[in-house]
């Protein structure tokens, strides 16, 4: 890759066009707004979208943009409304976009359609599981295609409730914006024996973690290439590091732990109901964490949904949102949360050591006297597995490669 592509402004500005404006982005979880009238604003490309569910109980994405004078119509970033008012001239809609009042509509004359003036709506949506995305593009690539084969790892999430169903709180995000470019963020097996070897050498002394991806640090290292743990590149840009064969071994261990409490008896018993004991046994082995990072903007890590918010070439907000299980006793949600605050939250030990190397990684592309970046670790040793991922070691640059060719195919493509 050439370094440019993280700093040039007009490299940032096509990928805007190219990408984020063509292709499927991550919108929000459909747990953030559960009742009619919820709304929550996000940001799709360069687009502010009001999210909001109608009275019909359908997620609505909105454009959030007065048909009159361009005005924004909703200033609050969550909320509930049956109605949103332009603050500048006073024109109204409703939670599907309709535009219900116009203030001295007598003025536009007979030709004036109210039905015609609705708020732009996000031409397309996708649900998988109760994670929405969205596409501003009318026309390509269908929302099945996109997911491709990722959908067992979005099941791994899901499932490790035992009702199937997880609740995301739009007030509980932790909000990280650092000084560089929005591709750095990746699947990375390479980095964690360098980047976070103080935070890993203090989880190995701490008594329990289960019921958190942190658990698995303490029975054997899952980012050595000699463990079962892979890095794996899918269709579409999509990649992941996978600890499915290095934590399933341990599916004893993680139940003996949590059957210590109550409430972890009860889990373990609901998990075991609702899908079998093989089934059960394999999610609470593997912590509900696909560590999956669907191109360009999701990432399913550990107890979290993160999305990448691009603002400039070496600007980028980074949300992060706890995910909590529904069926399952508050402790189990409770000690998940603690989990994710130890590694990713505001005073945690983790997020801040990943955004400092961001940081210096944009600094040091600006001297680009030699400006290629070499991403070829693990080419050797791929293997191509029966769903059409590309698998290998877990250090190895596959999720970079897999990322930077989907990168490389939207921007050039006609």
């Amino acid at each position: 890759m050439h370094s440019s592509i993280f700093t040039d402004e007009q490299i940032f500005q096509d990928e805007m066009e190219r990408i984020f404006h063509r292709s499927w982005l991550f919108a929000l979880h459909e747990s953030e707004i559960p009742r009619f009238g919820d709304f929550k604003l996000i940001q799709l490309g360069r687009y502010p979208v009001i999210a909001t569910r109608d009275e019909d109980g359908e997620v609505r994405l909105l454009i959030n943009r007065c048909r009159h004078r361009g005005a924004q119509v909703c200033e609050a970033s969550r909320g509930n409304a049956k109605r949103f008012q332009c603050w500048y001239h006073g024109w109204t809609y409703d939670t599907k976009g309709d535009l219900v009042g116009v203030t001295g509509q007598e003025a536009y004359g007979d030709e004036f359609k109210p039905e015609e003036n609705a708020l732009t709506r996000v031409p397309r949506i996708g649900n998988y599981r109760g994670f929405v995305f969205a596409s501003l593009a009318r026309e390509g690539m269908s929302f099945d295609e996109y997911l491709g084969p990722t959908k067992p790892l979005i099941d791994m999430i899901v499932d490790s409730s035992p009702t199937g169903e997880l609740e995301v709180r739009p007030g509980v995000v932790n909000k990280t914006m650092y000084r560089g470019n929005w591709k750095q963020i990746g699947m990375d097996g390479y980095h964690p024996h360098y980047v976070h070897m103080s935070v890993f050498k203090i989880f190995s002394k701490r008594e329990s973690t289960t019921g958190s991806a942190v658990g698995a640090l303490q029975l054997e290292d899952p980012f050595d290439d000699s463990s079962q743990s892979r890095t794996r590149g899918f269709p579409n840009g999509h990649a992941c590091l996978d600890f499915r064969e290095q934590r399933r071994p341990h599916a004893a261990k993680a139940i003996e732990e949590l059957e210590r409490s109550e409430e972890g008896r009860q889990y373990v018993a609901d998990m075991i109901a609702a899908y079998g004991r093989e089934r059960a046994e394999e999610l609470i082995a593997w912590h509900g964490d696909p560590h999956l990072g669907m191109f360009p903007n999701l990432q399913l890590i550990h107890d979290h949904i993160r999305v990448v918010v691009p603002i400039s070439p070496d600007k980028t907000e980074v949300l992060m949102y706890p995910v909590f299980l529904k069926g399952v006793a508050p402790g189990i949600n409770a000690k998940r949360l603690r989990a994710h605050e130890a590694f990713y939250g505001p005073a945690a030990a983790g997020s801040p050591d990943d955004a400092e190397i961001f940081e210096r990684t944009q600094r040091g592309l600006l001297g680009d006297a030699d400006p290629w970046i070499l991403l070829s670790r693990g080419t050797g040793r791929e293997q191509v597995d029966a769903d059409g991922s590309v698998a290998a070691c877990i250090s190895d640059e596959i999720t970079q490669r897999a990322q930077m060719q989907e990168w490389k195919r939207l921007m050039t493509a006609r």
